[in-house]
């Protein structure tokens, strides 16, 4: 559900904002502070007193929900990350729900991501939360990254992960711990025991954790529906900056093909910068959108004049569509979300697969200085309309369950079928038993928006 912001009171309600520009992180990062704002010194050491010193410092001031969070002591607490914990808004409010957004991650970490495009880790990302409570059915391979360890050794989307270094599937999904996907450092092994759904025969692949080149449009595709209606696909993955020039080469073929629909795959999307979802949301529908406000960006109210809007673009390569397609699941997140809300008010924007995340909340990265950047909520985002704080995600417009032995953009695969069905006015399928229920409504299922380990982080980063 989206609702209209107001302006967030000291201990009541708070406006919020989503992101700033790396720049602006960067002087935030040299200075302590905001234009507008208390100057927050960096931490005297990098002691663990010094640092929840500082923690609490920040978080008093540029914490979204400062009024509304504990406010203990930093004395006491053994880690940083205890009392980084502890400081965290944990619900009451009639408005918020509790924070399980905040994280902070290794400074290097975050600056390879938005920076240079890359991520470390093994590649491979299962289908965990599908099969939350069901440890007898098979973990699928959801996702592989090109150009990763995981793709080297020939591991797709469809692969069944029989164990887990040494641990049965039905072991890692009774006790929800997918931990072992994520490597904490580059030269970590993991050893997958994988099959094929049907089959009985297994191979032992083993992983190497390696820094690698992200690709942020991994596939798109012109295909006709079944009454013979052009339709271009388009996955993005990340919403980094690097995604802007394969969309744009994907638009360019999408109008030589005259296409009458777009696709926007978002399904794995949890979000990024907020100025590459502004340029992605322009190609669809810019003779609708150019110059206008994509989405405002509502900080607290010690920092109300860093508010911020973006406004869509007009690329040379955009279509003119009255409606867009946008697959959606539980890991549609941030500045995905984000990039629906802000095209509701121009176009009529139908939904395929399941609810989204629910994060209308963003982050302004920190840096303490001593190897760590802290991203806690900071703003909240609204579109146009003044519309926002859909914490309970974005319904699907036509649910439908993931068939992961299915390629992604292929003609077979049932978000797809399912939009171009509905493109060719046949409505949504049916819902039976086996698609997926909505997902934001259950805590577990959302307990970190990130995902299952082996996601990335993402967010919504202004740029």
């Amino acid at each position: 559900m989206r609702v209209q912001a107001t302006a967030f009171q000291t201990g009541a309600v708070r406006r919020v904002a989503l992101g700033l520009t790396l720049a602006a992180t960067a002087a935030l990062t040299a200075c302590g502070g905001g234009d507008d704002g208390t100057y927050v010194p960096p931490p005297q050491s990098c002691s663990v007193a010094d640092q929840n010193t500082w923690l609490r410092s920040y978080m008093n001031d540029w914490y979204y929900w400062y009024a509304l969070s504990p406010d203990p002591s930093p004395v006491g607490y053994s880690t940083v990350d205890s009392y980084f914990k502890a400081k965290l808004y944990q619900g009451g409010n009639s408005v918020f729900p509790a924070d399980r957004w905040s994280y902070s991650i290794p400074t290097a970490d975050y600056e390879r991501f938005f920076g240079a495009g890359q991520t470390m880790g093994y590649g491979v990302m299962v289908a965990g939360r599908e099969v939350t409570g069901q440890p007898n059915s098979p973990l699928y391979v959801r996702y592989v990254e090109p150009g990763s360890p995981a793709a080297a050794a020939g591991l797709v989307r469809g692969d069944v992960v029989l164990a887990v270094n040494g641990v049965p599937s039905s072991t890692v999904i009774s006790t929800d711990n997918y931990a072992a996907l994520s490597a904490t450092a580059a030269g970590q092994t993991l050893n997958l025991m994988v099959g094929k759904s049907g089959s009985v025969e297994a191979r032992l692949v083993t992983l190497t954790s390696a820094v690698y080149s992200l690709v942020p449009v991994p596939t798109s595709t012109t295909v006709l529906s079944a009454g013979g209606r052009k339709m271009g696909y388009v996955m993005v993955k990340d919403m980094i900056s690097q995604a802007i020039n394969p969309l744009d080469a994907a638009f360019a073929q999408f109008k030589r093909d005259g296409v009458s629909e777009v696709m926007i795959d978002l399904r794995y999307n949890g979000g990024g910068l907020v100025d590459t979802a502004s340029k992605i949301a322009s190609y669809p529908a810019s003779h609708r959108t150019s110059g206008a406000a994509f989405a405002s960006l509502l900080y607290n109210d010690k920092h109300s004049s860093s508010n911020q809007t973006f406004t869509f673009g007009n690329p040379i390569n955009a279509l003119a569509m009255s409606r867009v397609y946008v697959l959606t699941g539980s890991r549609t997140c941030s500045a995905s979300e984000q990039l629906i809300n802000a095209l509701s008010p121009f176009v009529s924007v139908v939904t395929i697969g399941n609810t989204t995340c629910g994060k209308p909340v963003g982050f302004l990265p920190q840096a303490d200085g001593c190897g760590t950047t802290y991203s806690v909520v900071n703003f909240e985002s609204v579109n146009a309309r003044n519309e926002g704080r859909y914490f309970n995600g974005f319904a699907a417009t036509c649910p439908v369950a993931e068939d992961f032995t299915k390629p992604l953009g292929s003609v077979s695969e049932p978000l797809l079928v399912a939009a171009a069905n509905h493109a060719d006015g046949l409505g949504c399928p049916a819902v039976t038993n086996d698609r997926v229920q909505p997902q934001s409504a259950s805590s577990k299922l959302l307990k970190s928006w990130q995902g299952e380990p082996g996601d990335r982080f993402g967010g919504m980063v202004a740029r």
